[in-house]
């Protein structure tokens, strides 16, 4: 029985070093840059669902109204929870501020009443932030730019804005690894990019749409990435314009933020995969790929397991032998390593981030067996005053 079970991990284990593996190399060949110019400019509208983080919404929407863009564009806050005086000075500065209340707050219900109550201002597209975004130059030029090749929704290149500490800097390379293989590998090959809730733009009226089917999720970034392969609309990838996003700098918030999202996970592996298999017969294979990615193991738990797997594999005569698990342990580790920029490895900090690794997988095992209490709570994850560097719940 244990050499039967052990044979059955190493075949879920080697399917997804072989799927990681195979659009991280596609990740490897370039993409045609985006444009920033176009014959005319569409009305923007930049919504920050904002949740308890008073300083830091001041801070990124004073950078956002700076933004250089040929056309019109305005900041809306949808505000929840936020203090009277930061309502207050935000109209002040020149932003719409849309209040919001909910019992149980979610980013997907509180950005379909944002745009409930925008429907007079007859906006072209919707550009979703989070609360601690910055738009990199450009940003809004090669939005709109996009929007004029026909595309419905689009993805940004999100990055880090700090590298302020070790565990900052291991999940900054955790984005671009997630940017290397499922945002930039899979726009190679002609698939979609996966939503990351932030730094995506949509058509206004297609947006709106999508918003009324997301329900109570917190993951609402996942749900409309099936809504959309559902409709078989095509999402474009823009590598080469940025929106930088703060980093987690601990392993407290890393493990509250990834509570959240293993949760969202499995929820949709449970609603998905009939639905992505009946697809795939149907000819949609953008959306069965969406259902595969549920089925993965989130990388740091992949890489724990399979580093734990190769080390038994020298006492126990069960099962796969250790050529198995130390290739796929290798594999996992070469994976990761042509994933990450290059810019990163002339950086000291990476090494020093390395060490951060198994507090971050103890991280993720807590965050396994925390999450039901996302059912009570949306478990937002704190931000920082990134001028001040204290935390803000």
């Amino acid at each position: 029985m244990i050499h039967l079970l052990l044979w059955v991990l190493a075949v879920y284990l080697s399917f997804n070093c072989l799927y990681l593996a195979f659009f991280a190399l596609a990740g490897l060949f370039p993409l045609k840059p985006a444009p920033k110019t176009a014959a005319t400019y569409k009305k923007i509208a930049v919504l920050f669902p904002t949740y308890h983080a008073d300083e830091v919404i001041i801070e990124s929407v004073h950078a956002a109204l700076a933004h250089d863009y040929e056309g019109e564009f305005e900041i809306v806050v949808i505000a929840d929870g936020l203090m009277p005086q930061t309502n207050a000075q935000l109209k002040a500065m020149g932003a719409e501020v849309i209040e919001v209340f909910f019992e149980k707050s979610t980013k997907g219900k509180a950005l379909l009443y944002a745009m409930e109550k925008l429907k007079d201002h007859a906006f072209d597209i919707a550009l979703v932030l989070d609360v601690d975004n910055l738009m990199g130059t450009d940003c809004l030029n090669a939005v709109n730019s996009a929007f004029q090749q026909g595309y419905k929704a689009i993805q940004l290149h999100r990055t880090a804005k700090n590298l302020d500490t070790s565990f900052a800097f291991l999940d900054a390379c955790n984005e671009e690894v997630n940017n290397h293989i499922y945002r930039k590998g899979q726009a190679v090959l002609g698939l979609s990019p996966a939503l990351i809730g932030s730094g995506m733009a949509f058509d206004y009226t297609y947006f709106n749409s999508l918003l009324k089917n997301v329900g109570d999720t917190v993951g609402e970034d996942k749900k409309m990435d099936f809504l959309i392969a559902g409709d078989r609309v095509k999402v474009a990838y823009l590598n080469n314009i940025f929106v930088y996003d703060e980093k987690v700098s601990n392993a407290s918030v890393f493990t509250t933020q990834r509570t959240r999202w293993i949760a969202s996970q499995i929820e949709f592996l449970r609603t998905y995969t009939l639905i992505g298999l009946k697809e795939l017969f149907k000819g949609n294979v953008e959306f069965f790929n969406k259902t595969v990615q549920t089925m993965l193991m989130p990388r740091i738990l992949l890489l724990g397991l399979l580093f734990v797997m190769a080390l038994q594999s020298f006492f126990n005569p069960f099962g796969p032998t250790k050529g198995l698990w130390l290739t796929l342990f290798a594999s996992i580790c070469i994976i990761l390593l042509i994933s990450v920029p290059r810019r990163f490895y002339g950086d000291k900090r990476l090494y020093l981030a390395i060490w951060q690794i198994p507090r971050a997988m103890i991280g993720m095992v807590i965050a396994l067996f925390s999450i039901g209490k996302v059912k009570k709570s949306n478990l937002a994850t704190p931000h920082q005053n990134t001028s001040s560097g204290e935390n803000k719940t």
